[in-house]
């Protein structure tokens, strides 16, 4: 097995111009796709059981609980354990969690338990939760500090196409057959599961016998740091908070796009399921154009006027259903909303210094919004409606935008 770096070897400014991360990088990126799959794959999964386990909008949510509630359990963990072992350990148990949480979906799905298969998606999502504990602030890292929400806007970009395989398969084994006994419901779900533990395991053993460099975060800035606390950095404050209401309102709107989408328009779910992989299309697209305007436009303020758009030009117009422009209003939210996660991540770990690591699992920490508020927006969109529903993302839209503009800024 590949060893991590000795402390002679360990990386000690992350802009020395001598050092070349090229390979690292592009490691570390291909686990963005990974994550990616399996996130966009819970939209197809929501509304699946919907209709093969008669659940409410509500109850069927429970598969972004699951998921979403094991980023807040096991985010500090996981950044202690790469606090204590490094990144490279932090990844490959992970890629460890991964694999064994969607190989246990085979048995969950043979008896037909949906608490087995709830369970199967947590230990999945522990895995989760390390991965991108370590793979957001490395790849932010791996590199020059200025162009750190750069870089990490690129390496997010190749998450996009893994959120778009998620609904594609999805449409593809999942919605074979949209009138399907619980059994034929269950069984859809093995075989893509089974393929991306196949995959996940391969991408480990690939990285035990791949040397990663183990990056320091002692910057020039660790001088004036050392004597804060972390909670005395109120951007890194305002950036836990952007997170938690980004991931909570992206998951709302991800979740209930099939719903929106079949109950407005009248398509079928595998077609809806099709138009939601074009919309992740368009989410990868909004990541790569975001990474290029950042070079002309300071990524906060990027950030502040994507939010505003998504408040005034994309949700408004979506929960008043105008027609047809509703539908592609709810298309170009995911343009817009493509660079949130990457950039409020990497302008929250500005200027930390060694406390990169510790503040990045407390970012990881707030992806507990993604099991928050799709309860709620469920519990909308039964009492009212599903369009009605997509106002509550709006509302959280709105301070996102304010932290681009204002609440970013490093005190």
């Amino acid at each position: 097995m590949a060893h991590l770096s000795s402390p002679s070897d360990s990386v000690k400014s992350t802009s020395d111009p001598s050092k070349n991360y090229l390979l690292p990088f592009i490691l570390v990126t291909s686990l963005f796709f990974l994550w990616g799959f399996a996130i966009s794959m819970l939209d197809v999964l929501n509304k699946h059981f919907q209709q093969v386990l008669s659940l409410s909008k509500a109850a069927s949510t429970l598969v972004q609980v699951s998921t979403f509630g094991a980023y807040f359990l096991m985010a500090l963990p996981a950044g202690y354990f790469m606090k204590r072992f490094g990144y490279k350990k932090g990844i490959l148990a992970g890629l460890f969690l991964y694999a064994l949480g969607a190989f246990l979906v085979f048995p969950a799905s043979q008896i037909q338990s949906w608490e087995f298969f709830l369970i199967s998606l947590f230990i999945l999502a522990c895995g989760l939760a390390f991965l991108e504990t370590a793979a957001n602030p490395y790849a932010s890292v791996l590199g020059k500090p200025e162009t750190s929400e750069q870089r990490l806007n690129l390496a997010q970009s190749f998450n996009g196409l893994g959120v778009i395989t998620g609904p594609i398969v999805g449409g593809f084994f999942v919605f074979a057959n949209d009138h399907q006994s619980i059994e034929a419901g269950f069984a859809s779900v093995q075989l893509p599961y089974l393929i991306v533990a196949s995959v996940v395991t391969l991408v480990a053993v690939f990285f035990i016998f791949t040397p990663l460099p183990e990056i320091q975060e002692d910057s020039i800035t660790e001088f004036t740091n050392k004597q804060k606390s972390l909670n005395e950095h109120v951007h890194f404050n305002f950036a836990v908070v952007s997170q938690f209401l980004n991931v909570g309102a992206q998951i709302c709107v991800w979740g209930m796009f099939i719903n929106y989408a079949t109950e407005s328009f009248s398509i079928s779910n595998a077609n809806a399921s099709k138009l939601l992989g074009l919309a992740m299309a368009i989410f990868t697209v909004g990541r790569f154009a975001g990474t290029f305007l950042m070079k002309f436009i300071k990524p906060n303020i990027l950030l502040g006027i994507y939010c505003a758009a998504i408040v005034v030009l994309l949700l408004i117009v979506t929960s008043n259903l105008l027609g047809t422009f509703s539908i592609y209003a709810l298309m170009a939210f995911f343009f817009f909303q493509s660079i949130t996660f990457p950039t409020i991540f990497a302008l929250g770990l500005k200027d930390l210094g060694s406390k990169t690591k510790q503040a990045s699992s407390f970012i990881i920490m707030a992806i507990v919004g993604g099991a928050v508020f799709p309860p709620m927006m469920g519990y909308l969109a039964d009492t009212t409606t599903t369009a009605f529903a997509f106002l509550l993302p709006a509302t959280m839209f709105a301070f996102i935008s304010w932290f681009g503009f204002k609440g970013s800024q490093v005190r």
